[in-house]
Order: structure tokens, then sequence, then C-alpha cells
């Protein structure tokens, strides 16, 4: 209803009626002026109703104008006025002091006309305030510069006669002072107008400009008509000011609400010859007044306002040095890494979309991406500041290694880069050694000797990465394989089989399966080995790609890692699981349990998280568990427990994935607010065939219940292991020969099935 009563609202714009009737009065008068029919009735016609309904009528579409056009009301409503006097002072004239025997000077009429310039001025500026969000120094200058120019030279060659008229009576000097007066403050704010905004400003205030220019025009050309007494009402001349008032219909008429004000301001539009061509016109002008003289030629008025010109042009000068040096200076700081004073990130795709451009697969460019092994340790340890000052010393030691065109940056964190700007990949690899090299020796820091490692990852442009985007991805990759490898340097090979960017591309498509709902959840189930029912199932990602189908996350994990997603994935998989188990909770209470990167277990939000999930989904804390691998606390152990204890007071109950793998098992068992272990398969396949696995087993099994935890055993393949674990007291199996991860649907399917009161629970696990 809104969009059709908008619509309605502007059929019935009243304004373009008034402007055609402006027009069509305009072109009336304009017939009478080349000629008319004779007689007085015609005159009257003509020079009083014609003539003034045309100022009427612009007044309208300026008066509707500022009712369309709120933030610009002011200036059309000072406009309509001044068209209104104008009409005043018109008719006034013409009734009745054109009537009399001797015409009375000054009169009433002179008064209106005269307030309409007023009303002019401020409707102009309105209009430029109205459009223009803020003022700065150049721009008032190249105002100042336009009208001080403009003022000089109306004053020198238009008005200069008209100023010596100083006969009469003090009121006649003073109106004949007068009207050359606000005319030289109209052009000289006209002029200000176009230094202010330039040669490509608004079209609203260009027809403004051109309105009031042509009223200008008729007032200057009158004033040297009536000063020799030859002026006659309805010549030529009265075309000048119809003129003006058109343009200034047709400008209130076309004037619509803009999204935001122009910023004349904005120094990124405010360059080129557009912008500079009215203040260097009106310099230029100054400097001839004053190179002519200023005594004997032109009225001394013009000279001063030639000087105040000349002299605003070096103080403008003088600025526009100052903001070129600090845009400069500007430009370097977004350029620069504050930390370092290398280049930043910015800078080096600047650098690289020139060096990038010409390079050939005969004349390849490489991308060296460093990062510093063990920096966390040193911050940790030292601190920050001592942080700072290691990252400090890093682009010294690289810079004497590479050439002078090459780019070196700092891209963040640890993180530095050299853009090798003519490199093939063996050269670039040699670099890449000879670097390492270099921050493998130790730093001094504070008085402390540091040695810090660094993973280096090199790739080649234009193949296989054709931009600077493609180009550090690929190094990305590189690099991870080499900090994953533990061997310092590795240079990027396209995949066989999957193209150049295969695991580019499977980067990008996990960010489209994100947000796409391409990924799902599989649940193996989890029973007790004391009655056989189900107790628990662990959400298994799985990605339904559209083309390859349905891929284990063996296939693109390490993508996930690389492209920083596990804090989405795990986002993603945290709300499959508990839509799942809020399928079967209300007849089951069986939970669902999902796995934790390190990245997830030290993200304090996400016991926050966890928590309005839960909510979201109608579902108690318990239905749901965590795992995690315990080497995933190394990074941050403190903020790792903090996190696990806060989801264990939600009531999450926590899981050790993966236990007997760690190198620190027994140190960190006692501090991990954990509530089961997992054992992992290397034991449970062993358990069978080699007895030392059956005694740790049995130990394990011992330490968890002394600790008040349960003892999951994952990886069960045969009933012989099942029973095995039973007879040792494991707690809880998981495995094929319990049920291979399945959908959604099959595991409710298969609960209904296990659960149903017919069927013997310890009929799961062969008892």
């Amino acid at each position: 209803m809104g969009r059709w009563t908008e619509v309605g609202r502007r059929r019935l714009d009243p304004a373009p009626s008034w402007l055609a009737g402006t027009v069509i009065t305009a072109v009336v008068f304009s017939s009478g002026v080349i000629g008319r029919p004779s007689g007085a009735g015609w005159a009257t016609f003509f020079d009083l109703w014609l003539y003034n309904v045309v100022f009427l009528c612009a007044a309208v579409v300026c008066w509707l104008a500022a009712g369309r056009h709120p933030a610009e009301g002011l200036a059309w409503r000072a406009l309509a006025v001044a068209l209104l006097l104008t009409t005043a002072g018109n008719v006034i004239y013409t009734t009745y002091i054109a009537a009399l025997p001797v015409e009375p000077y000054p009169s009433l009429a002179d008064a209106l006309w005269l307030s309409a310039y007023a009303a002019r001025y401020v409707g102009l500026i309105g209009l430029i305030r109205a459009q223009v969000t803020r003022f700065p120094p150049s721009l008032w200058l190249d105002g100042l510069i336009g009208a001080l120019g403009a003022a000089a030279a109306a004053i020198a060659f238009l008005l200069g006669p008209t100023l010596r008229l100083v006969e009469g009576d003090t009121a006649a000097v003073i109106v004949n002072l007068a009207y050359p007066v606000a005319d030289i403050l109209l052009l000289a704010l006209l002029v200000a107008v176009g230094a202010m905004v330039g040669l490509r400003g608004d079209r609203t205030v260009w027809l403004v400009a051109v309105a009031l220019a042509a009223n200008l025009l008729g007032d200057i050309v009158y004033l040297d008509l009536a000063a020799v007494g030859v002026y006659v009402e309805g010549g030529l001349l009265d075309l000048a000011w119809v003129l003006s008032a058109v343009l200034m219909a047709w400008a209130a008429a076309q004037s619509r609400p803009r999204a935001r004000p122009a910023t004349a301001a904005d120094e990124s539009a405010r360059v080129g010859w557009r912008v500079l061509a009215v203040p260097f016109t009106c310099n230029v002008v100054s400097l001839a007044l004053l190179g002519a003289g200023w005594s004997d030629q032109f009225p001394r008025p013009a000279a001063w306002c030639a000087v105040g010109c000349v002299l605003a042009a070096l103080v403008r000068t003088a600025l526009t040095f100052r903001e070129v040096r600090a845009f400069a200076l500007l430009r370097e700081q977004a350029t620069t890494d504050e930390l370092t004073g290398l280049a930043n990130r910015r800078a080096l795709f600047d650098r690289a979309d020139a060096i990038l451009g010409t390079r050939t697969t005969s004349q390849p460019s490489a991308l060296l991406l460093m990062d510093l092994d063990g920096f966390k340790e040193v911050n940790d340890s030292l601190g920050h500041h001592a942080g700072d000052l290691l990252l400090r010393q890093v682009g010294p030691r690289i810079a004497g290694l590479v050439g002078a065109e090459d780019v070196l940056a700092r891209l963040g964190g640890d993180e530095f880069a050299v853009l090798l700007a003519d490199a093939a990949l063996e050269e670039a690899t040699a670099t890449a050694h000879r670097v390492r090299e270099a921050l493998l020796q130790p730093f001094l820091v504070d008085g402390v000797r540091l040695h810090v490692g660094v993973s280096v990852g090199v790739a080649t442009a234009p193949v296989p990465a054709s931009t600077m985007t493609e180009l550090l991805r690929c190094a990305d990759v590189a690099m991870y394989t080499a900090k994953t490898a533990r061997d310092g340097v590795r240079a990027y090979v396209p995949e066989p089989g999957n193209g150049a960017g295969g695991r580019l591309r499977m980067m990008e498509e996990l960010r489209v399966a994100l947000a796409t709902d391409q990924l799902e959840v599989h649940l193996q189930p989890q029973v007790s080995l004391r009655d056989g029912r189900p107790v628990g199932a662990e959400a298994l990602i799985r990605w339904r790609h559209p083309e390859r189908g349905v891929l284990a996350p063996a296939e693109f994990l390490p993508a996930i890692e690389q492209a920083g997603l596990q804090r989405p994935l795990a986002d993603a998989v945290l709300q499959l699981a508990l839509t799942a188990v809020a399928r079967w909770w209300p007849d089951w209470q069986v939970p669902v349990s999902v796995n934790l990167a390190a990245v997830n277990v030290t993200d304090l939000d996400l016991p926050l998280k966890v928590s309005a999930a839960l909510q979201g989904h109608g579902l108690p804390a318990a239905a749901l568990a965590v795992e995690l691998v315990e080497d995933t606390l190394m990074t941050d152990p403190d903020r790792g427990r903090t996190v696990l204890e806060s989801l264990r007071q939600l009531g999450v109950r926590t899981s050790i994935d993966d236990y007997g793998t760690g190198y620190s098992s027994l140190s960190y068992l006692s501090q991990l607010p954990a509530d089961e272990l997992k054992l992992d398969r290397a034991f449970t396949h062993e358990l069978s065939t080699r007895p030392r696995t059956t005694v740790i087993v049995r130990h394990t099994v011992a330490l968890a219940h002394d600790l008040g935890l349960r003892l999951v055993a994952e990886g069960v393949e045969d009933a012989a292991t099942a029973h095995l674990l039973a007879a040792l007291g494991c707690d809880v199996v998981q495995g094929y020969f319990i049920a291979r991860p399945m959908p959604v649907d099959a595991f409710i399917e298969w609960l209904a099935a296990v659960e149903a009161p017919e069927r013997p629970p310890s009929t799961l696990v062969g008892h």
C-alpha cells in the first residue's frame, strides 16, 4: 500500500504542471518581444501580465521543491521569495511608477528589487550548504579566490562606470552604488560556488547558477542602459530575466532528494583540472589586472580585490603542499607495517599487481611465505614486548638475502612474505633455505638468547598461480605442509589428478558447503558392556559433495585446517548433532558426542555457544558430550581447562579421545576435567593377539575407574574383542561389531529395533 501511495504522490506532483506553465508563458511573452500588436492594452498584457506570470509560476515551482526536498527547503524558499519580490517590484513599477510624470528615484520598486538580491544570496548559499557535508580550509580558499577574482574583473570591466555615478542626493547615490555592489556580490558568489564544486558540480546547482547569471547579465546591461537613459521596457533585454526565471523553475522541478549529500569536500573527488580551472582563471585575471596598473586604468577596489585573490592563491598553494605532504604520509602509513617498518599486506598486493602483470612462464616470479615456529612460547614466557622486539629483528635478517626489486612484507602476527620479482622455482627454493638458515640463528632479546624455527612455503607465478591471491594460497598450502612435516621448506606442487588448484578448489568448495548445508552427520552407536543398551552415539561429519558424492573426514579435514574453518565446522557439527538428537530424545535418552579441535577447545565463547544451541533445540545438557584429543590441550592448557570446566558446569559430559597415544597422558590425566576416556583403536586391534596390550588395557581400566571415569573402547570389530573387553572391565564399546556409522534416519531405525521390548539387550554384544 505504501508503495502505491508513493507512486500516486509522484503522479500528482504539481511541479511539472507549473513548470510547463512557466515555459509556455515565457514563450508567449517572447513572441511579443519580437513583434506585438500595437496599443496600450497589448502592452499591458505582455509587459504586466505575461511577464510577471512567468516569475509567479517559477516561484510556485521553487516553493514546491522546498516541500519535496526538506534538506534544501531554505534554499528553494529563499529563491521563491526572490522571484516574488522581483514580481512585486515589476508590478509596482509598471502600474504606478512608470505612469507618473516624473519617476521618483529611488522608489519602492528599487527597495523590492534590492531585497531580491539578498534572497538570492541566501538561496544559493543554502543550496551549497545542503549539498556539501563539510568545508575544509581548501574549499573555503577556493571559494575566496573565485569571489575576489570575479569581483576584481567585474569592478574593472563591467561596473566601473556605474561606480562613478555619485551625483545627486544621498538616497540616489546609495541606490546607484547598491545595484552594482549587489551585482558584484552575486557574481562573486556564483564564481565562488564554481570554484568550490568544480566544473563537474551537481546539475541542480549549475542550473541555479546559470539562472542567476542570466539575471545578473540583465541587471548589468540594464544599469548601463539606464545610465544613459535608453532602456525601453518590453525589449530584448527583458528576455534575460525571463530566461533566468525559466531556468530557476527547471532547476527546482528536477531537484530530487539524494541518498546522501554530495561530498565536494572529499579530496578524492576534488582533484583534476575541473576543480582547479575556476581558481586558476581568477588568479590569472587578477595578475593581469595588477600588471596593467591599478591607479590609472581601473578603480582601486578592483586592484584590492585582485591583491586579495593573489594572496589567497598563495595561501591555497601552501595549504596544497601541506595536504599533499600529509596525504603522502598517510599513504606511507597505510602501506607500512607499524611494528616492523616493512611493507604490509596492502603494499604487497599493490606491488604484486605491477610485478605479476609482466611475468611469463619463462620469466616467473615466486612468493616465499614464512611462519615462525615457537613464537607463541616467546610471547607467553617473556611477554608481548619481547615478541615485538623479536619481530623487529626478522626483517633486517631477511632483507640482506633478497634483491632491491623484491618485496619483503609482514602480513600480520608472526607471518612474513617475500615476493621475488624474478625467480624460478629452484632459485626461490634456494632463497627460502637461505632465509630459513638466517632465521634459525639465535636472536638476542632483552639480553636473552632465543631460538625460533620457521616454516617456509614457496609458490610461483604465473604457473600454477596467476594472481596474488592464488599465489598466497598456494604458498600457504606449501607452508602448512612444511610445518606438518617439520622439514622447514616446501614448494607448492599441484596435486596429481586434481589439477593445478585441486586443494585450493576444495578449500573454496568447503566454504560453499558450510554455507549451503552440504554437510551432514552420520552416527555410530556406543553400547554398554554391562547390559548391551545404547548409551551414546558419536557424530561423524560427512560431506555430501555435489559431484564426488559422500566424502569421509579424512578427505577434507586437512583442507578445513588449512583454510582455518575449524570453528565454523565445529559450529555446523554441533547444530547438526543437536538437530539429530532432538528427534529421538523424547523416546530414548541416548546422548550424542561431537569432536572438538584445539581451536575449539581454547575458544572461551564455546560454553555460551553450546548453552545457546541446547536451549535452541530444547535439549538438556545431558543430551550432549564433547570429545577432544588429549594433545589438543597442549596449545593453551590453562584456557582449555577453563573451557572444559565451564562445559562440565553446564552438565555437558567431556571425553578424552584416542587415550593412550599422547606423549604425556599420565601427567595431564589428573588435571583434565573429563568424564570418560576413549581407548584408542590401536589397543583394541591388538587386544586378542598381544598379551602386553591386554595388560595395558587392564591397568587403564583400573586407572579410569579409580579416577571415577568411564572407559570407552572404540574400533571394536569382532565378538572376541568385545568379550575380552567385557572381561577386563571396560564399560562401553564402539565399532563395526556394533554398527557402522549411519545417517540419522537409519540410526533412529536402529535405535527403535534394539530398544524393542521383545529383543534382549545382551544380543548387541554377543552375550
